[in-house]
């Protein structure tokens, strides 16, 4: 009867371990290497190239202008009056801010056109990641190419648990901070202790 009741036992607790295991159970990924394969990724390169061109182009037009310009101001400028010199640099000055501007602006649309092509390859690798770590029983995924997690099972906050513990602490020494801002808070408080000045000297 011991023997059994043992043997029970044992096999409550190897079951216990293995669902344990399982309910732990981490894959990993590289995100990057997903994308690189996915065919929707050759496709949105196309076009953000295409897009690249079209502002590349529009650059090229304007400072092919501006160099136009520029050596016609010099091929002329013996001969112009002063009125005429300064009107023709502020021209080429305006150009050339244009182009700089242009260019600046060009770099941030082309980042947001990127990420507008990139988004729904990024949604679509991460509904299937999530949906084979549910078919998997994996809690945690993990992303090699960042180290982040990039799915993981619902789970409790502990935010507020620790917030409260970060209150029962002493202040992070901060290099430079002055003291007064560093003082410690009352544990469970938003504000610094209170000290009672003494009196009489007693």
């Amino acid at each position: 009867m011991k023997k059994l009741v043992k043997s029970i036992a044992i096999l409550a607790l190897t079951v216990g371990s293995v669902t344990f295991a399982n309910a732990q159970k981490i894959a990993h990924i590289s995100l990057d290497s997903l994308i690189t394969i996915m065919p929707e990724s050759k496709v949105a390169q196309d076009v953000a190239q295409k897009y690249l061109k079209d502002l590349e182009s529009t650059v090229a037009t304007m400072q092919t202008e501006l160099e136009t310009k520029y050596k016609d101001y010099m091929e002329k400028e013996a001969t112009m009056s002063d009125l005429v010199k300064q009107t023709k640099q502020k021209e080429l000055q305006d150009l050339s801010k244009r182009i700089d501007d242009f260019r600046a602006q060009a770099q941030e649309d082309y980042q947001r056109k990127y990420g507008e092509l990139s988004k729904p390859i990024y949604d679509k690798a991460k509904k299937a990641i999530d949906a084979v770590a549910k078919e998997n029983g994996y809690k945690y995924v993990l992303d090699t190419s960042t180290g982040v997690v990039i799915y993981s099972e619902p789970s409790d906050d502990i935010l507020p648990l620790v917030k409260k513990k970060l209150d029962s602490m002493p202040a992070a020494n901060i290099p430079g901070a002055t003291p007064g801002n560093t003082t410690p808070k009352t544990p469970g408080t938003g504000t610094a202790p209170k000290t009672t000045p003494k009196t009489g000297g007693k």
